[in-house]
């Protein structure tokens, strides 16, 4: 049996970085269990939820924003 552990999410007023992806205002920042920082726009982080959360030690999400990658419990 696998377990994929979710990463502590984080609950943030306001996010100012822009997604790594295509520019727009990120809701989501992840730090990564190995080292460094992204961030993305609502879009892209439920697009690539199960592999970010996969990757992530901490998730932060913007007040209002629904990440798919949150578990049901968090």
């Amino acid at each position: 049996m696998t377990t994929v552990l979710s990463p502590k999410i984080v609950v943030a007023d306001s996010l100012t970085e822009r997604c790594d992806s295509c520019g727009a205002a990120a809701k989501l920042e992840l730090a990564l269990a190995s080292g460094g920082h992204l961030a993305f726009c609502g879009h892209h982080a439920n697009k690539y939820a199960d592999r970010l959360a996969a990757l992530a030690a901490q998730a932060t999400v913007e007040t209002g924003f629904e990440w798919a990658g949150r578990s049901p419990s968090a």
